[in-house]
């Protein structure tokens, strides 16, 4: 993982299903009158006492405040340009900072991906920018989940950033530039969850019999057919939406073959395909064989579905690490950007091995994402669920150290979770989930899977031990529930990661767990963890979590939308 050591003692935005929501306006919502300068100040304090950074987010809405005619779109509209400026400033230091650097390849590695993430940042704030910006406004209430997870994948980016510079002063320097873009994008989360009380601070009213309860909208996109699809899905997109899981009978737009029976011999020679213009999904299918190259599905490759021969027949594999000298980032097999990606019956594999260290297998920062019959076999890091909002399904995951990682809003649901025997000294922890910011709407939920040990660990697995997670930042959240934990799980549940750092802050929570390793009686009692009961874990249902009913169904992956029980 980036930033840590191993554990020894230690735009356009795929949302498949359409849904409006009507807001009826009281009044025009401008705050001008007689007093305009004092319902300024009002409204300013109105929306920053929702914030944790209240003087930044006073100075950031200073100028819009002396506008008597704004409205609260302009408010808001002045956070984003605000945060954008200051994450366009982190930009230019680190491309200033790359000239130096050509003699520290570390660095400049680094330096790179600082240059990646943050550009990534700059096109989430350039979209939420938009969304706000849209004339249709009477749909922000509606799309607000999808504008928080956009707000939240910005913390991540400006995270990983930092997390990767290797050079202790340089870090620091791109830290002190990003400080104020991390709390700016803070102030919008808060601004942003408490929507429907600043819209009423304007004289706005939710129409509740309006509202949809799908909650989510399609960028582009306004109409829906009478089969509940939308209007722009082709014949084969329906077909294969309605398969619920299965690909049999779906014609892909390409195939690939390592024996030259496709289109392309690579996966990476299929994506170059990608039309420009592309509409509806784009069908790849990966035929059975083991792809020895690292893949990316870029951030303009929207929409596609890739599906392969299973997990064990058609695989992906890499084998750079940290210890390779890469960097966290640059380590994956595997790595999905492009939103709406959808991959089915597929392997990701990182043969770097547990003396590799961070090593992953798949990265995930695809907005509304889903897997479904996939696995993911690596030693430390296997599984970075990086950013957005993300479905698992019926997969494998196996490794040792943190080997699920990240900071998106992620549920991981029916799948069997594997603990693989680590190196000498070292132990195990499942989770290492990365929420750096309270605001923030990430946090990882592994629901009825089963947590278990492999076979060559079996035998000594009491001497080894093994945590359900530790926390990575200050505000890692991690929920396990109704699930299996076999008995090789440590008494204590979950793992320090450095002395007192987070203990107070995090949110660990298990709901109804079974078998020999749930029993809590015995775990740490740290004032972040809690045993919950059903109204509280119903939060991080896969309905409510990452609002699922609006986008996993048409995806055609099988899921269970609350609790069993």
């Amino acid at each position: 993982m980036i930033g840590k050591v191993a554990a020894s003692g230690i735009s356009l935005i795929l949302v498949v299903g359409v849904a409006l929501a009507v807001v009826a306006v009281v009044h025009n919502g401008k705050h001008g009158g007689d007093d305009g300068v004092s319902s300024s100040s009002k409204m300013v304090n109105t929306l920053c006492s929702h914030t944790d950074y209240k003087g930044a987010c006073q100075q950031s809405l200073e100028a819009v405040a002396k506008n008597s005619s704004a409205d609260y779109k302009d408010y808001i509209k002045a956070v984003l340009e605000a945060t954008a400026n200051q994450v366009s400033k982190s930009l230019n230091l680190s491309q200033s900072l790359l000239v130096d650097a050509k003699d520290n390849p570390r660095l400049k590695m680094s330096l790179e991906d600082c240059k990646d993430m943050l550009d990534l940042a700059v096109d989430q704030l350039q979209a939420s920018f938009s969304m706000v910006g849209d004339k249709d406004m009477h749909t922000l209430n509606d799309r607000s989940d999808e504008l928080k997870s956009w707000l939240s994948s910005v913390v991540t980016y400006a995270e990983t950033c930092l997390d990767g510079v290797p050079e202790p002063k340089i870090q620091e320097n791109m830290r002190e530039t990003l400080r104020n873009a991390s709390a700016l994008t803070d102030n919008a989360l808060a601004i942003i969850s408490e929507l429907s009380k600043v819209l009423e601070a304007f004289g706005l009213k939710l129409d509740p019999k309006a509202l949809n309860s799908g909650g989510r909208r399609l960028l582009g996109t306004t109409e829906v057919g009478a089969d509940g699809f939308p209007t722009w899905f082709s014949a084969a997109d329906r077909k294969l939406m309605a398969a619920a899981g299965r690909a049999a009978g779906v014609k892909p737009n390409v195939v690939v073959a390592k024996d030259g029976s496709g289109n392309f011999n690579t996966i990476s020679a299929a994506l170059k395909a990608y039309p420009k213009n592309q509409k509806g999904r784009y069908i790849i299918y990966v035929k059975a064989g083991v792809y020895d190259e690292y893949i990316t599905v870029e951030k303009n490759m929207a929409n596609i579905f890739m599906y392969g021969d299973g997990p064990r027949k058609t695989i992906v594999t890499g084998n750079k690490s940290n210890r390779g000298g890469f960097s966290t980032f640059r380590t994956a097999s595997f790595s999905a950007i492009g939103p709406g990606f959808i991959c089915k019956s597929m392997g990701f594999r990182n043969t770097a091995g547990p003396d590799g260290h961070q090593a992953v297998a798949l990265r995930v920062q695809s907005e509304m994402s889903a897997f479904f019959n996939c696995r993911m076999d690596a030693y430390q890091d296997t599984l970075y669920v990086q950013a957005g909002r993300q479905f698992y399904r019926n997969c494998v995951i196996s490794g040792t150290i943190d080997f699920i990682f990240g900071d998106s809003t992620a549920v991981i649901q029916n799948c069997k979770i594997i603990v693989r025997k680590p190196m000498d000294n070292q132990l195990n922890t499942v989770t290492a989930q990365g929420r750096s910011k309270s605001h923030e709407t990430t946090g990882l939920v592994i629901h009825n899977c089963n947590i278990v040990p492999e076979a060559k660990l079996f035998p000594m697995r009491f001497k080894i031990q093994t945590y359900l997670g530790r926390p990575w930042k200050e505000f890692s959240r991690t929920v396990i529930m109704e699930s299996t934990l076999a008995d090789f799980v440590n008494p204590d549940g979950w793992y320090p990661w450095a002395g007192n750092f987070a203990l107070d802050t995090l949110y660990y929570a298990e709901y109804a767990n079974r078998g020999p390793g749930a029993a809590t009686t015995r775990r740490i009692k740290w004032k972040g963890f809690r045993v919950i009961g059903r109204n509280e874990a119903l939060q991080f249902t896969v309905g409510r979590f990452i609002g699922g009913d609006g986008w996993i169904k048409y995806t055609g992956i099988p899921y269970l939308a609350g609790l069993k029980r």
